[in-house]
């Protein structure tokens, strides 16, 4: 599979995302006194279709790229992969309920708290992933 289909189909899952987390986020309004849904449920809404119009940006770009197809892929597959990491990370959240800030230390999870370190290690290897994946690309396309 090129980068360019595994591109359009992310774009095609992170859209019903999107969509439905805002049937979700609805609901979760019409119930709440304050006519609000929970902080990581319209998070995890915005976000995914965020991400959803971002890989139609990486489709363009694995399409316009001088890379071989299995590295476009991979490069894809990389920042898609920390795109539905954090939508999923704001998903869990939204359902637990456990904080509006999943950077403020201490750093729950449900019930259980994360070591510092691992939520930092976690946020390094996303912004190097996201941001090599698209330079990648975007190289690809530069030297085109």
């Amino acid at each position: 599979m090129t980068g360019e289909v595994i591109a359009l189909w992310s774009c095609g899952v992170f859209f019903l995302i999107g969509l439905l987390t805002g049937v979700w986020k609805y609901l979760q309004i019409k119930q709440s006194d304050e006519a609000r849904a929970h902080y990581y449920v319209d998070i995890a809404h915005r976000a995914s279709l965020m991400y959803a119009f971002a890989c139609l940006v990486l489709e363009r770009f694995a399409a316009l790229s001088i890379w071989p197809d299995w590295a476009d892929a991979i490069a894809v597959i990389l920042s898609v992969m920390f795109f539905a990491l954090a939508v999923g990370s704001y998903i869990l959240h939204g359902y637990l309920k456990d904080t509006r800030n999943q950077l403020k230390q201490p750093h729950r999870l449900g019930a259980s708290v994360s070591p510092p370190w691992l939520i930092s290690s976690v946020m390094w290897a996303l912004a190097v992933g996201e941001i090599g994946g698209f330079l990648f690309l975007f190289s690809g396309f530069v030297m085109a």
